[in-house]
Protein backbone atom coordinates (compact mmCIF):
# COMPACT_ATOMS: atom_id res chain seq x y z
CA UNK A 1 0.00 0.00 0.00
CA UNK A 2 1.59 3.78 -0.77
CA UNK A 3 1.38 6.09 1.56
CA UNK A 4 -0.03 9.72 0.47
CA UNK A 5 1.94 11.58 3.07
CA UNK A 6 4.31 13.43 0.26
CA UNK A 7 1.26 14.77 -1.73
CA UNK A 8 -0.22 15.92 1.42
CA UNK A 9 2.34 18.22 1.76
CA UNK A 10 2.83 19.10 -1.66
CA UNK A 11 -0.95 20.08 -1.52
CA UNK A 12 -0.81 22.49 1.43
CA UNK A 13 2.43 24.17 -0.11
CA UNK A 14 0.53 24.20 -3.43
CA UNK A 15 -3.09 25.29 -1.99
CA UNK A 16 -0.72 28.52 0.44
CA UNK A 17 0.89 29.59 -2.20
CA UNK A 18 -2.24 29.62 -4.84
CA UNK A 19 -3.48 32.06 -2.06
CA UNK A 20 -0.21 34.23 -2.09
CA UNK A 21 0.09 33.27 1.60
CA UNK A 22 3.43 33.29 3.40
CA UNK A 23 4.28 30.64 6.21
CA UNK A 24 4.04 33.26 8.41
CA UNK A 25 1.18 34.27 7.96
CA UNK A 26 0.05 30.70 8.46
CA UNK A 27 1.18 30.40 11.73
CA UNK A 28 0.25 33.24 12.76
CA UNK A 29 -3.61 32.75 11.60
CA UNK A 30 -3.71 29.08 12.35
CA UNK A 31 -1.60 29.48 16.04
CA UNK A 32 1.09 27.33 15.02
CA UNK A 33 4.70 27.50 14.59
CA UNK A 34 6.96 28.51 11.18
CA UNK A 35 8.54 25.45 12.12
CA UNK A 36 5.45 23.67 12.08
CA UNK A 37 4.06 24.59 9.24
CA UNK A 38 7.38 24.14 7.12
CA UNK A 39 7.72 20.68 8.96
CA UNK A 40 4.42 19.60 7.83
CA UNK A 41 4.97 20.98 4.05
CA UNK A 42 8.14 19.64 3.39
CA UNK A 43 7.02 16.08 4.60
CA UNK A 44 9.30 15.78 7.73
CA UNK A 45 6.69 15.27 9.87
CA UNK A 46 2.52 15.21 9.81
CA UNK A 47 0.38 16.05 12.96
CA UNK A 48 -2.56 15.04 14.39
CA UNK A 49 -5.65 16.14 12.89
CA UNK A 50 -6.06 19.08 14.71
CA UNK A 51 -3.42 21.39 13.41
CA UNK A 52 -4.23 20.45 10.23
CA UNK A 53 -7.62 21.56 10.36
CA UNK A 54 -5.76 24.87 11.80
CA UNK A 55 -3.85 25.02 8.56
CA UNK A 56 -7.15 24.65 6.48
CA UNK A 57 -9.30 27.36 8.27
CA UNK A 58 -6.35 29.55 8.01
CA UNK A 59 -6.47 28.96 4.27
CA UNK A 60 -10.03 29.18 3.88
CA UNK A 61 -10.25 25.80 2.60
CA UNK A 62 -12.10 22.44 4.14
CA UNK A 63 -9.19 20.05 5.42
CA UNK A 64 -10.79 17.66 2.45
CA UNK A 65 -9.21 20.17 0.21
CA UNK A 66 -5.58 18.37 1.20
CA UNK A 67 -7.02 15.16 0.27
CA UNK A 68 -9.03 15.34 -2.51
CA UNK A 69 -8.61 13.43 -5.39
CA UNK A 70 -11.53 14.82 -7.76
CA UNK A 71 -14.10 17.01 -7.70
CA UNK A 72 -17.22 14.10 -7.51
CA UNK A 73 -20.81 16.09 -7.55
CA UNK A 74 -23.26 13.02 -7.41
CA UNK A 75 -22.65 9.95 -4.77
CA UNK A 76 -19.02 8.62 -4.00
CA UNK A 77 -18.66 4.85 -3.83
CA UNK A 78 -15.65 3.86 -2.25
CA UNK A 79 -15.27 -0.34 -2.40
CA UNK A 80 -13.40 -2.28 0.26
CA UNK A 81 -11.20 -3.88 -2.38
CA UNK A 82 -10.01 -0.63 -3.67
CA UNK A 83 -9.85 0.87 -0.38
CA UNK A 84 -7.22 -1.18 0.39
CA UNK A 85 -5.19 -0.22 -2.59
CA UNK A 86 -5.54 3.34 -2.07
CA UNK A 87 -3.25 5.39 -0.90
CA UNK A 88 -3.60 6.40 3.13
CA UNK A 89 -2.34 9.08 5.46
CA UNK A 90 -0.18 8.61 8.62
CA UNK A 91 -0.65 10.75 11.71
CA UNK A 92 2.51 10.61 14.26
CA UNK A 93 1.77 10.68 17.97
CA UNK A 94 3.33 13.70 18.35
CA UNK A 95 5.60 16.62 16.83
CA UNK A 96 8.84 15.13 19.12
CA UNK A 97 9.09 11.29 18.28
CA UNK A 98 7.26 11.38 14.53
CA UNK A 99 6.22 7.72 15.55
CA UNK A 100 3.06 6.67 13.52
CA UNK A 101 0.05 5.77 15.60
CA UNK A 102 -2.54 5.98 12.86
CA UNK A 103 -3.13 5.60 9.37
CA UNK A 104 -6.45 7.24 7.59
CA UNK A 105 -7.98 5.84 4.49
CA UNK A 106 -9.94 8.45 3.67
CA UNK A 107 -13.42 7.32 2.45
CA UNK A 108 -14.58 10.24 -0.14
CA UNK A 109 -11.64 12.24 -1.74
CA UNK A 110 -13.54 12.60 -4.93
CA UNK A 111 -17.09 13.80 -2.92
CA UNK A 112 -17.09 18.19 -3.89
CA UNK A 113 -18.57 20.14 -1.07
CA UNK A 114 -18.31 17.78 1.49
CA UNK A 115 -19.31 18.76 4.67
CA UNK A 116 -17.93 15.68 6.51
CA UNK A 117 -14.72 13.63 6.60
CA UNK A 118 -14.98 10.02 6.62
CA UNK A 119 -12.11 7.82 7.24
CA UNK A 120 -11.48 4.11 8.12
CA UNK A 121 -8.23 4.55 10.73
CA UNK A 122 -5.71 1.60 11.24
CA UNK A 123 -4.52 2.04 14.97
CA UNK A 124 -1.17 1.03 15.69
CA UNK A 125 0.29 -0.47 18.74
CA UNK A 126 1.51 1.43 21.64
CA UNK A 127 2.80 1.54 25.04
CA UNK A 128 2.54 5.09 25.80
CA UNK A 129 0.06 6.34 28.52
CA UNK A 130 0.60 10.03 28.09
CA UNK A 131 -0.80 11.60 24.98
CA UNK A 132 -1.17 15.41 24.24
CA UNK A 133 -4.66 16.17 23.55
CA UNK A 134 -5.99 18.48 20.75
CA UNK A 135 -8.90 20.35 20.25
CA UNK A 136 -10.49 21.90 17.19
CA UNK A 137 -14.17 22.75 15.90
CA UNK A 138 -16.69 20.43 15.15
CA UNK A 139 -17.99 17.04 15.80
CA UNK A 140 -16.45 13.57 15.65
CA UNK A 141 -18.40 10.27 15.27
CA UNK A 142 -16.47 7.04 15.89
CA UNK A 143 -17.62 3.27 15.70
CA UNK A 144 -15.05 0.38 16.58
CA UNK A 145 -14.73 -1.90 14.12
CA UNK A 146 -12.47 -4.28 15.68
CA UNK A 147 -9.87 -4.01 18.64
CA UNK A 148 -9.93 -1.97 22.01
CA UNK A 149 -9.78 2.44 21.71
CA UNK A 150 -9.18 5.10 24.11
CA UNK A 151 -10.72 8.50 23.99
CA UNK A 152 -9.32 11.01 26.66
CA UNK A 153 -11.67 13.95 26.20
CA UNK A 154 -10.91 16.64 28.74
CA UNK A 155 -10.56 15.06 32.09
CA UNK A 156 -12.77 11.46 31.17
CA UNK A 157 -11.03 8.46 30.07
CA UNK A 158 -13.41 5.87 27.98
CA UNK A 159 -12.71 2.79 26.57
CA UNK A 160 -14.36 1.49 23.91
CA UNK A 161 -14.66 -2.02 22.45
CA UNK A 162 -15.81 -3.47 19.01
CA UNK A 163 -19.38 -2.12 17.90
CA UNK A 164 -19.12 0.47 20.39
CA UNK A 165 -19.17 4.38 19.18
CA UNK A 166 -19.10 7.64 20.62
CA UNK A 167 -19.82 10.79 19.24
CA UNK A 168 -18.64 13.97 20.77
CA UNK A 169 -18.22 17.71 20.62
CA UNK A 170 -14.29 18.21 19.55
CA UNK A 171 -13.91 21.62 20.46
CA UNK A 172 -13.10 19.60 24.15
CA UNK A 173 -9.48 18.10 24.31
CA UNK A 174 -9.84 14.77 23.20
CA UNK A 175 -7.06 12.06 21.67
CA UNK A 176 -7.85 8.94 20.22
CA UNK A 177 -5.90 5.74 20.57
CA UNK A 178 -5.34 2.01 21.13
CA UNK A 179 -5.44 0.43 24.60
CA UNK A 180 -2.28 -0.02 25.91
CA UNK A 181 -0.29 -2.13 23.58
CA UNK A 182 -3.32 -3.16 21.11
CA UNK A 183 -4.29 -2.54 17.86
CA UNK A 184 -7.48 -1.11 16.56
CA UNK A 185 -9.94 -0.21 13.38
CA UNK A 186 -12.34 2.20 13.52
CA UNK A 187 -15.13 4.29 11.16
CA UNK A 188 -14.70 7.77 12.14
CA UNK A 189 -16.35 10.76 10.82
CA UNK A 190 -15.20 14.40 11.16
CA UNK A 191 -17.19 17.21 10.82
CA UNK A 192 -15.65 20.97 10.88
CA UNK A 193 -17.86 23.67 10.02
CA UNK A 194 -16.50 26.00 7.33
Amino acid sequence: MSNNNSALGSKIKGIRESRNLSVEEIAESSGLTVDQINSIENDENLPSLGPLIKIARAMGVRLGTFMDDNDALGPVICRAKDREKESSISFSNGAVDARKHMEYHPLAQQKAGRHMEPFVIDINPEDKTEFNLSAHEGEEFIYVMNGEVEIEYGKEKYTLHEGDSIFYDSIVKHHVHGAPGKSAKILAVVYIPF
